[in-house]
């Protein structure tokens, strides 16, 4: 098959140039001090139409020979138990294995810790950051949000996908949590599996995926502009919001979700070891990308309205006043362009919330001591997930 070449075809576009000269873009380069440019373009690339081959394997040869909730089972007890040469297991399970149960030489505990800690110590600003700035602003990369589309994920509402990824990123931010068979291992393989499935299923039934535009379904240059949204987006939301944070917490959570990203085979030479790299590698990412389209604005206001589905609040005045603060944050931290692109409805007094936020961090930086904001981060984090574990055992958000 003919390799397909992709050029950097937004570079001269409105939206691209706002992003990198007026908004977000220009601000991550001065925090990040990156040099942006084209010139490793045709280096990265080719990742628009690379995947995960070996995650793809294990699926056809486990999920795809037997009912799902087996293969399931099947798979976790290989996460749980570990596989060896010997095992009497397809190839392709002893392949994905021999590969995540590898320390890579780089893998540094320290720095995991570190950037555990800081995911902890922001608490709630650290879920605000992922939802109103991460997930809300990559609705905005219109290609990015095709595999979403094409399963259907919007019928499966926003509670439920809330629900899921808080899951993975609680549990990947642990103390401990990336250790071969600990939770965070385990959630990284079976989202790694679902990928694949997810691919294969699109590549079977949806005829008019359009590679040459869209790239690969959940390619491997996405996956590493996902993962680069836990980073570095992540790190410039927190900072935005008031938060500091020092130069070990910072280069933790780089180092985190590097490693996250190896156990979710996305290739190491694209998971970027600092805010320098990443800036750099998401400007030439963002060029393949056009602005929003009607699936982008779905999307987004499916994330908004899932304040009002959501139970946890029992008083609609209360879960009318979430989805405002959440209006609020999505309006501060993001591009004003981008908001109108999304059609994020214009609201009163936008900046008090974020502004009083920003007020409260800094009194509370001075006031309560890094221990004891690490220990409430995790158990409020722990407790806004286990709320939305239990609503979304309830059949309705299924």
């Amino acid at each position: 098959m003919e390799q397909m070449i992709i050029q950097p075809r937004f570079k001269d576009a409105p939206h691209f140039k706002d992003f990198w000269e007026r908004g977000n873009g220009k601000q991550l380069v001065e925090f990040s001090g990156a040099k942006v440019s084209f010139k490793d373009f045709d280096k990265f690339s080719p990742n628009f139409y690379h995947v995960d081959e070996v995650g793809d394997e294990v699926v056809k040869e486990v999920y795809f020979t037997k009912k799902f909730h087996e293969a399931s089972r099947e798979i976790e007890q290989y996460i749980r138990k570990g596989v060896s040469e010997t095992d009497e297991v397809p190839e392709s399970v002893k392949k994905l294995f021999a590969q995540t149960q590898h320390i890579p030489e780089w893998l540094d505990h320290d720095l995991l810790k570190a950037g555990a800690e800081l995911c902890m110590r922001s608490n709630l600003d650290s879920l605000i950051s992922l939802r109103d700035y991460c997930l809300i602003g990559g609705y905005d990369y219109a290609y990015l949000n095709k595999p979403l589309i094409v399963t259907e994920a919007l019928k499966k509402g926003a509670v439920k996908r809330l629900s899921e990824t808080l899951d993975f990123w609680v549990n990947a931010t642990r103390y401990n949590a990336l250790e071969i068979h600990a939770k965070g291992y385990e959630f990284a393989i079976k989202t790694r599996l679902i990928h694949s499935y997810a691919r294969l299923s699109i590549k079977k039934h949806y005829k008019d995926w359009d590679t040459e535009n869209w790239g690969e379904p959940i390619n491997s240059w996405d996956m590493m502009a996902t993962y680069i949204g836990f980073s570095l987006v992540f790190l410039h939301s927190l900072q935005k919001l008031g938060n500091t944070f020092s130069v070990q917490e910072e280069q933790g959570i780089f180092h985190l979700w590097k490693y996250t990203g190896y156990l979710l085979g996305i290739p190491e030479h694209l998971l970027p070891d600092d805010k320098k790299q990443a800036t750099e590698y998401f400007y030439l990412w963002t060029s393949v990308q056009p602005p929003s389209d009607k699936d982008s604005v779905l999307l987004a206001h499916s994330l908004l309205n899932e304040s009002l589905e959501n139970p946890i609040l029992k008083y609609k005045l209360e879960r009318e006043n979430l989805r405002y603060l959440h209006i609020c944050c999505t309006w501060f931290l993001l591009d004003d362009e981008v908001c109108k692109r999304l059609e994020i409805p214009k609201v009163w007094g936008k900046k008090l919330f974020p502004w009083s936020k920003i007020f409260i961090n800094k009194i509370y930086d001075k006031l309560v001591s890094r221990e004891a904001r690490i220990a409430k981060g995790n158990k409020d984090q722990m407790k806004v997930l286990e709320d939305y574990l239990a609503i979304t055992k309830n059949s309705n958000f299924h």
